[in-house]
């Protein structure tokens, strides 16, 4: 059965991808502070705005104002989208959490299917699962908001803070589980010279091939770019 792709907006990751993410997958996107989660969720959502798809961002870390002007240093404008209603940008507080919780699975399946989004991105999931101590009841939280999430029909990314121990796996080890497909994005500073390095590599991703090689990627001006060509040294 032939797989709906939908691009990334990211061409070297589109290639390693096979022409782009599975529709509706969820997909986590794994890293440590400054590998350029939140930008390659922006990206992908610029993605689908620019082929006039509705999309929903959804951060715990920053409000609408610094996600504008993140995305406006990478030259999206997002105020267009948003006043057409075909982006919609929220803050959640993660202070709130059990209201949180509550107002998520409540309302965000209904929100997402009426605004029709394609796209959700939710920037940190890690965030959320902080907002309790228990594992049994993080993971069943967890696996709850990716199958109401499936349930929309929207193609989803989540970003997740890596473990400093490990850096293969999620703080919390639950986010790679649940999700159908992810994607490791790694900065190895053991260079000559001092010089970071960042890398990609596709962990997972259920129901397509998927290129298994480690590649270079830089964020740039115009936000990532991954060099499906380069091999890492």
């Amino acid at each position: 059965m032939a797989v709906n792709r939908v691009r990334t907006g990211i061409d070297g990751l589109d290639e390693m991808l096979q022409g782009g993410l599975p529709e509706n997958h969820i997909v986590v996107v794994m890293g440590s502070f400054g590998t350029g989660k939140t930008t390659l969720g922006l990206q992908f959502i610029v993605e689908g705005l620019k082929h006039e798809e509705p999309c929903i961002f959804i951060s715990l870390e920053e409000d609408k104002d610094s996600i504008t002007k993140n995305a406006s240093s990478f030259g999206w404008d997002l105020s267009g989208a948003i006043d057409k209603k075909k982006l919609g940008l929220f803050k959640l507080e993660p202070s709130d959490a059990k209201t949180t919780i509550v107002r998520i699975k409540s309302e965000l399946p209904k929100f997402i299917k009426s605004f029709g989004a394609k796209r959700v991105v939710l920037d940190s999931v890690s965030l959320l699962n902080m907002m309790f101590t228990d594992e049994n009841e993080r993971r069943s939280n967890l696996f709850n908001l990716c199958q109401l999430l499936r349930s929309t029909g929207a193609t989803v990314l989540l970003t997740a803070e890596v473990k400093d121990e490990n850096p293969r796996s999620s703080r919390d080890g639950l986010a790679e589980y649940t999700a159908d497909g992810v994607l490791l994005l790694q900065s190895d500073e053991s260079r000559e010279g001092g010089e970071v390095q960042l890398t990609v590599r596709i962990l997972k991703m259920r129901r397509t091939n998927h290129s298994r090689r480690v590649k270079p990627y830089s964020i740039t001006d115009k936000g990532i770019v991954v060099h499906a060509g380069a091999e890492i040294f």
